[in-house]
């Protein structure tokens, strides 16, 4: 992870009392706690608190106080650009997205690309996306790009088509050539096209978006899923820079592309993985299977064979780099499991223990598979949104998968074997919205998967520091652990044990000691 932020040669002190401090290691509750330089420098009982030595002394007026949220699996600035123009996880029919589109376009700069997101046509009445011809309709004469909700496949616009050098030439099955939904190659083009013609301003205000509504709702850290064929380079080093800035949160990247561990040196990223794409996504028909899809005669698409996975782990391995991927089905989680286990059968268990490598999203995984996991030390980088989304019985995944959806992301079963987790949003994918992560995993639409909100909590806290092989109490309340920081406006300690649970307002943020968002409650 960067540090290239360097503390003022004075950071204020900030003494909090008159709380909760949620500490739940503690024997008795605290209510006080002292925030000094990037640390926490103490925590306690309101007698005991050290005000002689803060700066700024603010009453809590019996707020709580946590660790701030870690979002594990965030893409900035898809999720700014959602944020600040056309979103359509709104759009309740084909219909609905589709007025939405040409009211978009109305006011728009007809030689920019356009780009919107979230739209799913499983929750539409016409469970149909829009054909060529009527997106076409709707847009004029713009060129638009519009990502289904899960960002693996999308629409695009004829002009837009004609823009990308080997579209036509990357499109599959004949239907494709008539279809906006353009899916795997076409898709890549498409959307790496797209990211090419973001200017730098519009760029950065996508990325300051997203910080600063992160910032907002207790995030001190996201981990930015960055590669060649997802944001580009230069994306993610803007981002990194912006995420040094004074008054913004932190941010971790990991760079998804096949061997290059030089980068994650010569930038110091987190590591050499993330989103390196096994296989694609279930609503898109693109993660890969062992068996059809009960929608469709198709089995998805495997980008990776087991072999380059094996090669990919043991240059990170022997590099002292961790490695990650991107599997979803169960073909894909299980080429990375069998590639993993075979550098560790070469280079010995300890040393691929010793790095955490990591599986992002690990939807669809077997018992053997988990017990393997466990084994190996391998990190779960989940996303508990997914199943309040698309779980259930009459959902996304049901259409896709028929009875095979009920063993979608076992988050209790990977608990249990001793698999660590961490949580996150996959912003835009679903929404940065950390409580409701939380409440989406203690209430697992499959029963039995449901863990509690503590764990719930700390997967969403201390496991993202942890699957980023940082700890030093990160993520905790303890004194000497790293200043991230959280104060609600509720009292007590609250965490989702109901249905009906309704998240708290955050009235501050800090991390690593600076204050980042501050509804006035301290004192400038």
């Amino acid at each position: 992870m960067r540090h290239h932020r360097e503390m003022p040669a004075h950071s204020p002190s900030i003494l909090f009392h008159n709380g909760r401090i949620d500490e739940p290691s503690t024997t008795t509750p605290s209510t006080a706690l002292l925030i000094e330089g990037d640390s926490i420098g103490w925590v306690g009982s309101e007698d005991d608190a050290p005000r002689h030595v803060a700066d700024r002394v603010v009453d809590l007026g019996g707020r709580l106080v946590t660790p701030a949220f870690v979002d594990s699996h965030v893409h900035a600035t898809g999720t700014g650009q959602s944020i600040l123009g056309l979103d359509l996880t709104a759009a309740r029919s084909k219909a609905e997205a589709l007025h939405m589109v040409a009211t978009y376009c109305e006011s728009a700069d007809t030689d920019s690309v356009l780009t919107g997101q979230g739209w799913d046509e499983t929750q539409w009445p016409e469970n149909e996306p829009p054909t060529l011809a009527e997106l076409d309709a709707a847009c004029g004469d713009r060129q638009i790009y519009l990502t289904r909700i899960d960002a693996h496949s999308g629409l695009v616009s004829s002009r837009l088509r004609d823009r990308v050098a080997g579209v036509h030439g990357a499109l599959g099955a004949p239907e494709e050539a008539g279809s906006a939904h353009l899916r795997l190659a076409a898709y890549t083009l498409v959307h790496q096209y797209a990211g090419e013609q973001l200017t730098s301003t519009q760029r950065t205000a996508a990325q300051r978006a997203t910080l600063d509504r992160c910032a907002q709702l207790g995030i001190g850290l996201i981990v930015e899923m960055a590669g060649p064929t997802i944001s580009g380079e230069a994306d993610m080093e803007a981002l990194l820079r912006l995420a040094d800035s004074p008054d913004t949160i932190d941010a971790a990247a990991y760079w998804g592309e096949l061997g290059r561990t030089d980068i994650v040196t010569e930038l110091g990223l987190a590591g050499a993985g993330g989103d390196l794409f096994c296989d694609g996504a279930i609503g898109s028909h693109t993660a890969a299977l062992s068996t059809p899809y009960a929608d469709d005669a198709g089995t998805g698409h495997l980008w990776l064979s087991k072999e380059q996975v094996a090669s990919h782990v043991r240059a990170c391995t022997l590099a002292g780099i961790q490695a990650g991927f991107h599997a979803i089905g169960d073909v894909a989680v299980g080429a990375v499991i069998d590639g993993i286990s075979e550098v560790a059968n070469e280079l010995g268990e300890a040393a691929v223990r010793g790095l955490s490598h990591r599986i992002e999203h690990c939807e669809m995984v077997t018992g053997a598979q988990i017990t393997t996991m466990s084994r190996l030390g391998l990190v779960a980088s989940m996303q508990p949104m997914f199943d309040r989304a698309w779980g259930g019985d009459d959902s996304m995944y049901r259409q896709r998968l028929g009875e095979r959806s009920a063993l979608l992301n076992p988050i209790a079963t990977l608990r249990a074997a001793g698999v660590p987790l961490a949580f996150g949003s996959d912003a835009p994918v679903t929404p940065l919205d950390p409580w409701a992560s939380v409440q989406a995993a203690v209430f697992h639409r499959t029963h039995d998967q449901r863990i509690s909100a503590r764990a719930a909590f700390s997967a969403m806290t201390r496991g993202g520091w942890r699957a980023l092989r940082r700890d030093g109490g990160a993520g905790t309340l303890r004194t000497g652990a790293p200043a991230y920081v959280a104060v609600w406006d509720t009292e007590g300690i609250v965490l989702p044990t109901a249905e009906g649970f309704a998240a708290p307002t955050c009235a501050a943020t800090i991390a690593g000691g600076r204050v980042v968002h501050n509804t006035g409650l301290i004192p400038n």
